[in-house]
């Protein structure tokens, strides 16, 4: 039985896109890292910038980047426990790449209520060609 790919980050057999997209594989771990940027949050403050996600979900992806780094999980011992997540100094090193994959999807992409399309950039105005 294969290991799954975000399992592989010794030795990866692929190239360094590959790789780095191992450790962003997941519908919202880069969404995660994109409001962490912002600074720490408590989970149900994640959880209310993710209205999308299940509480299931959101923790698993949470524990896979902490897992893997890219995030920091500091509980406070208090009744009822208090929960913060931070971008750890490894985690810092991936705001240029969320940047650059947000300021792509404002540029090419639609967001409309019944769904995203991208737009193609021949058919933008002349102001979004330049």
């Amino acid at each position: 039985m294969s290991l799954p790919r975000a399992k592989l980050t010794k030795n990866f057999p692929g190239c360094p896109v590959e790789a780095t997209l191992s450790y962003l594989d997941g519908k919202w771990k880069g969404v995660i890292l994109f409001h962490l940027m912002d600074g720490t949050l408590r989970f149900n403050e994640l959880r209310r910038k993710l209205p999308a996600v299940t509480q299931r979900m959101l923790t698993k992806q949470l524990r896979e980047l902490e897992g893997s780094g890219l995030v920091s999980r500091t509980v406070y011992p208090v009744v009822p426990p208090r929960v913060e997540y931070a971008l750890t100094p490894l985690g810092d090193t991936l705001k240029p790449v969320i940047r650059a994959l947000a300021a792509w999807g404002e540029e090419y992409v639609f967001c409309r209520p019944e769904g995203h399309e991208l737009r193609d950039p021949s058919c933008a105005p002349a102001a979004l060609q330049a």
